[in-house]
C-alpha cells in the first residue's frame, strides 16, 4: 500500500508540475501574440515627418513609422549579414544629413558580399521607414572593426558615436532616389521569438509521458504484489 501510495503521489505531483509550466507558456504564448500584434499595427501605421518628433525616444517611438528626406555623406557603417537565397552580405547603416547640423543614422538595407567595396557617393534620398534601436549586441558579440568599418550588430549608440549621428536609426521601407544597389531590409515583426507553442508542447508531452511512466509502475507494483 505504501508502494501504491508513494507512486501515485510522485506522479501526480510531477504531471501538475509538467501540466502547470504548460499553461504558463499557453500564458506566456497569448501575452507574445498580443504584443507582435501591437507592433505590427505600429510598423503599418500612417507614417509622421521625422522633423515632427523633437527628440525622438526609443520607449515611446520604437517601431513609429516616419518619413525623413535628406542626402548621405558617403559614411557608412557595414554589419556582416546574410539572407536566405543569396547568401552571405552587410546591412549598411549610414549617415544621413536631415538639415543643418542633424544627422541621424540610416538603415538603408541589404548588399552581398561582392558590393562591399562598390563607390557609394553622397546622395539624395526620401525614405520611409520605422524608428528603431535594435537590440543585437550581447557579450559574445565581437567587437567591431573600426579601422575596416565592420561591425557584427547594430548598435545604435556606439554607431552614432562613430559616425557623429544623433542615436536614431531609421530602417528604410521604400527609397526614393537611387538606391545605389542597396535593398531595403524592413523591419519584419515576424524575426521577434516566439516560441512559446513550442514550448508549451513540449512540457505537455513531457506530462504525458510522466503519466505514462507512473501507470506503468504502478503496473509493476500490482504484479509483484500479486
Amino acid at each position: 500500500m505504501k508502494r501504491y501510495l508513494f507512486a501515485l503521489v510522485l506522479g501526480a505531483g510531477g504531471v501538475a508540475v509538467l501540466v502547470s509550466l504548460g499553461l504558463w507558456q499557453v500564458r506566456r504564448l497569448a501575452w507574445k501574440e498580443g504584443v507582435i500584434a501591437a507592433i505590427e499595427a505600429r510598423i503599418a501605421a500612417a507614417p509622421v515627418p521625422l522633423a515632427a518628433i523633437a527628440a525622438p525616444d526609443p520607449a515611446a517611438d520604437l517601431f513609429r513609422p516616419v518619413t525623413v528626406s535628406g542626402r548621405t555623406t558617403g559614411e557608412e557603417l557595414l554589419v556582416l549579414t546574410g539572407r536566405k537565397g543569396q547568401g552571405a552580405g552587410y546591412e549598411v547603416i549610414a549617415a544621413f544629413e536631415t538639415g543643418p547640423g542633424r544627422r541621424i543614422l540610416l538603415d538603408r538595407g541589404f548588399i552581398p558580399e561582392t558590393a562591399r567595396d562598390t563607390p557609394r557617393p553622397p546622395v539624395a534620398l526620401t525614405v520611409t521607414g520605422n524608428l528603431h534601436w535594435p537590440d543585437e549586441a550581447d557579450r559574445f558579440t565581437p567587437a567591431p572593426d573600426r579601422a575596416a568599418g565592420l561591425w557584427f550588430a547594430r548598435d545604435v549608440p556606439a554607431m552614432a558615436a562613430a559616425l557623429e549621428t544623433a542615436p536614431v536609426m531609421v530602417v528604410a521601407r521604400q527609397v526614393e532616389g537611387d538606391r545605389q544597389g542597396i535593398e531595403p531590409v524592413p523591419v519584419d515583426p515576424s524575426l521577434i521569438p516566439n516560441d512559446h507553442r513550442e514550448y508549451a508542447i513540449t512540457w505537455f508531452s513531457l506530462a504525458a509521458v510522466w503519466a505514462g511512466m507512473t501507470a506503468f509502475l504502478l503496473w509493476r507494483i500490482r504484479r509483484r504484489t500479486a
